[in-house]
């Protein structure tokens, strides 16, 4: 659902200090679907970090359920116990690898996502898909829009648990992550759970090195500013088609982030789900910049700016502009 201005007024979660707690659900990891010549292989790519090719690494699934306890919100409210169900897509091959932190729109879960999600784990990320406890896919006629204000405590939440498993000696993701190279993205509330999580002062977490938000926006009951003192590189894409959330919402972050490292990826006549979901061109040229984005800023790569430059503008189809530069035709 659209992240356009809405009346709803929420509370805000306050950045506590709390005791974790989580229960954890290990299924059998999922047989892969893309194919390397050997796990050798695979573990030498690993080590080189990544190549940011799509189809470098088999992909395996697994799902963790994390259980967030009862706090307090700064206006003094209680909030209950928070189930968190979270997607992991990871290459099969050893680690450490970066972390993408992925948050779905309204009434999604990642299985609305599944070829992108696909691109960047078989990239060499590890892709992890929070479903939010009131608007993932599963709540139906119960899901509640105004929790988004308690996402991006949600999204901080699930990262912490999931860099604090990797340290383990054994478990599911036991020296599967790089704790210094994280990044996040999200779509539509999922976008606007990114965009807070990034660049709000209510919930900024640091420890993002770089983040997509896509076709989101500020969302404003949110109770911070946004882009007080700087936020992490950001990539914002959007279709100019969509009526859902409609272009001048993506702008508004856009033209409000004054870092230098920020993009704008205009789609040229693209609805609201099309460069997200399923599988077509211009999902894939969307996997293929983003993917390039989070080489460059999450990895270091310089020649993938050269990358997304081409990848990004593609005559007829889409346009890449960065710098607080506007799109053709805005």
């Amino acid at each position: 659902m659209s992240a356009v201005i809405r009346a709803s007024i929420v509370v805000v979660v306050a950045g506590l200090t709390l005791i974790v707690a989580c229960t954890v659900q290990q299924p059998a990891a999922k047989p892969a679907r893309q194919h390397v010549p050997t796990q050798r292989a695979a573990s030498a790519a690993a080590r080189a970090v990544v190549t940011g090719r799509v189809g470098t690494y088999q992909v395996a699934e697994r799902q963790l359920t994390f259980i967030e306890p009862p706090y307090v919100g700064s206006a003094g409210q209680r909030l209950g116990r928070r189930t968190l169900i979270t997607e992991i897509r990871y290459p099969r091959a050893r680690g450490p690898f970066p972390l993408l932190m992925f948050a779905p729109g309204f009434m999604q879960c990642g299985g609305s996502y599944p070829d992108l999600l696909e691109a960047w784990a078989s990239a060499g990320y590890v892709v992890a898909v929070v479903d939010f406890p009131r608007t993932d896919c599963r709540v139906g006629a119960a899901a509640y829009e105004p929790d988004l204000v308690n996402q991006p405590r949600d999204m901080s939440y699930v990262l912490s648990r999931l860099l604090a498993q990797s340290t383990r000696p054994h478990g599911p993701l036991s020296g599967l992550l790089n704790r210094h190279e994280i990044a996040a993205a999200g779509q539509s509330d999922g976008g606007d759970t990114v965009a807070a999580l990034a660049a709000n002062a209510c919930c900024a977490d640091r420890r993002l090195k770089a983040a997509a938000v896509l076709s989101g926006a500020e969302w404003p009951p949110m109770p911070g500013r946004y882009f007080p003192r700087g936020a992490p590189p950001m990539l914002f894409v959007q279709g100019s088609a969509d009526t859902i959330n409609p272009p001048w919402t993506s702008l508004q972050l856009y033209r409000a982030d004054h870092a230098r490292a920020r993009y704008y990826l205009d789609l040229f006549s693209i609805t609201h789900m099309t460069p997200y979901a399923g599988t077509n061109r211009v999902e894939r040229l969307v996997a293929r910049v983003t993917l390039a984005f989070f080489d460059r800023y999450v990895l270091g790569q310089d020649d993938a700016l050269a990358v997304m430059e081409r990848e990004g503008n593609v005559t007829g189809t889409s346009a890449l502009v960065s710098g607080g530069q506007l799109p053709p035709g805005r």
